[in-house]
């Protein structure tokens, strides 16, 4: 792990509001490095050196951003990734020593959000985790509920090629999204989805029916460029598709997915 503060002789940006976030390393020069670089730029970290006191801290208290290690005593990352799933949509950003394709999509399968392979550099880590929080402070713009004159109702629930105004329902057979209130239903039950899986469906949403190759999924939800591992693309849609249903989400070979509008 880097600790070096400066990106081309910058000084290490502070966060504007304190962000708690939780390290569980078992590994105490990691531990360490993460920790320091990580409160230099205005973080509040809290650290847990094995899956168990990781569990036990993150249920005492409020983070907005878990790193796990993948490889830890007592409870390894995956399984503890597993037990916070059960009750919290935290984002969770897995490190993994060898980015091993079985670690990352363990990792991934499990609901972290993010991966990142050790040794790495501070600004990478940093990036990785502004990314995950705005995913996880994201809101949508909402649709123009004023329309012009003549144009018709300031219903912002109905699509309108007149007033061009954007759905706040959108609904795709027994699923509903509701792009205002960022709730999804399916057969009229609530369906818990985590930033990354929520902001992932509104790409599919906004464009039902279009092939979204991986790429452009990387770059939109992920904010990603083309360095991004399509993997998580592929593990996100597969979470996805078990929590709204198998055949929502259509694989197209050699593009990318679709949304089926029926």
């Amino acid at each position: 792990m880097s600790v070096s503060e400066q990106v081309g002789g910058v000084s290490a940006p502070r966060v504007p509001d304190p962000v708690s976030v939780l390290v569980v390393e078992d590994d105490a020069t990691i531990r360490r490095a993460v920790q320091l670089s990580l409160e230099r730029y205005g973080y509040q970290v809290a650290v847990a050196m094995n899956g168990l006191d990781g569990l036990e801290a993150f249920r005492a208290g409020r983070h907005d951003l878990l790193i796990l290690d993948v490889m830890l005593p007592e409870l390894d990352g995956i399984g503890l990734c597993r037990r916070i799933r059960e009750q919290s949509l935290v984002p969770v950003l897995m490190m993994s020593a060898r980015g091993d394709a079985l670690d990352v999509v363990s990792g991934l399968e499990a609901g972290a959000d993010d991966y990142v392979v050790k040794p790495v550099d501070t600004p990478v880590l940093v990036a990785r985790i502004r990314t995950l929080l705005r995913r996880a402070t994201f809101r949508p713009a909402q649709p123009e509920t004023t329309p012009a004159r003549g144009a018709g109702p300031a219903n912002p629930a109905v699509a309108s090629a007149d007033t061009g105004t954007t759905p706040a329902e959108l609904v795709f057979g027994d699923l509903s999204v509701n792009t205002l209130g960022l709730d999804v239903h399916r057969d009229g039950q609530p369906v818990p989805l985590t930033p990354t899986e929520l902001r992932l469906l509104l790409e599919f949403a906004a464009a039902p029916g279009a092939v979204l190759d991986r790429r452009r999924l990387l770059r939109d939800v992920w904010d990603y460029g083309w360095e991004g591992d399509t993997r998580v693309v592929d593990l996100c849609v597969l979470r996805l598709r078990k929590k709204i249903g198998a055949g929502r989400i259509e694989t197209v070979r050699g593009f990318g997915y679709k949304l089926v509008r029926d």
